[in-house]
């Protein structure tokens, strides 16, 4: 699609919670970016500095209702909605805007969708013409698309890694362990037990075990890039700690492979990417070293045990797991520099 010739008008849809905050942050630096509409569902009627007062001092639109923006002046949406709500929300959006949808809710085929999230969706006609925005191995898809679904946080991790060698044939699989831990923010900003300070400082616990609603999407990049249906081992862990994603990945190699057909694989794939990169030898990340940032680090290291490997990939899940990687797919599908609004280092320590 061409690119468009004044600034992006941008709506975020959900602008109060975690997602949409972070977009307001990074949309901040962005040269192309116009944002001309703020909706939330609580917060409707309330500026943007009452809700978050540390972006006072930028001129925001209020906070309003969907059905009061005016789309006739909007290019582009950011839907930062739950799931199972985005579905209509997009469906009854005027046929020109293009759609970045951080929510679930176009990720999946629709029956795969049903199965994992409980309920039939309700815009199927919708899915056939979705991209899964996963940019550094769908980026001419997206370059062309009306309607991406951007990745979830725990699948990006994941798959960034894992990917390039499944479809090498260098590592099995029917053989892959995936150990990750999450911040709190992951969970969204909405009241839950859960999520309560007393319930998770001081803490670990793993969640969502054998069966959470990532697993199908992790399953879905990683079958295609096999060629074959593939299933995984997957268990994330609640951390105390606001953000982040570390990812712990055990594999077994095949065909002849080694630890230097691993490195040699990933560091051939992600040479030219601008937010994965390959640490050196005996490196390995942490969730502080991508803090604030559209990163996605990767470690990799032998097992003792003859023939396996160990991959340790660490994101911001709010950046490089959602908002971030949203802004990198707008840059992408409106023909913009794709590092626009992104080149933010890491905050450390």
């Amino acid at each position: 699609m061409a690119t468009l010739g004044h600034g992006v008008r941008i709506a975020i849809l959900g602008a109060s919670g975690y997602t949409g905050v972070e977009l307001l942050r990074l949309l901040a630096h962005h040269p192309s970016g116009e944002i001309r509409a703020l909706t939330a569902d609580r917060q409707a009627g309330k500026s943007i500095a009452k809700v978050f007062p540390h972006l006072a001092r930028r001129n925001l639109p209020d906070l309003v209702a969907i059905g009061e923006v005016d789309w006739s002046d909007i290019d582009l949406v950011f839907c930062c909605l739950p799931h199972g709500t985005t579905q209509e929300v997009v469906a009854s959006l005027p046929a020109h805007l293009r759609v970045c949808d951080l929510s679930a809710d176009f990720r999946l085929d629709p029956a795969t969708y049903e199965t994992w999230y409980g309920h039939a969706h309700r815009a199927p006609h919708l899915q056939t013409e979705a991209v899964y925005g996963l940019t550094e191995v769908a980026r001419a898809a997206v370059a062309n698309a009306r309607l991406v679904a951007v990745p979830g946080c725990y699948p990006t991790c994941a798959q960034l890694p894992l990917i390039p060698l499944l479809k090498a044939g260098i590592i099995d699989a029917d053989d892959i362990v995936i150990d990750a831990k999450s911040g709190v923010t992951g969970a969204g900003r909405g009241l839950k037990e859960t999520s309560l300070f007393a319930e998770v400082s001081e803490g670990i616990c793993a969640y969502g075990v054998a069966n959470h609603r990532h697993m199908p999407e992790i399953e879905q990049g990683l079958s295609a890039a096999a060629g074959k249906p593939v299933t995984v081992t997957f268990t994330p862990h609640l951390m105390p700690m606001n953000r982040g994603i570390l990812s712990t990945i055990y594999v077994r190699m095949i065909n002849g492979a080694g630890l230097a057909d691993l490195r040699r694989t990933l560091e051939h794939s992600y040479a030219d990417e601008p937010f994965v990169r390959v640490l050196k030898e005996g490196s390995y990340p942490a969730t502080q070293h991508v803090r604030g940032s559209n990163l996605c680090l990767i470690g990799l290291g032998a097992d003792r045990r003859p023939g396996r490997a160990i991959l340790v990939a660490a994101i911001d899940n709010l950046v490089k797991g959602a908002s971030g990687q949203a802004v990198q797919d707008m840059n992408v599908m409106l023909g913009l520099p794709e590092t626009s609004g992104l080149a933010q280092e890491p905050l450390f320590p």
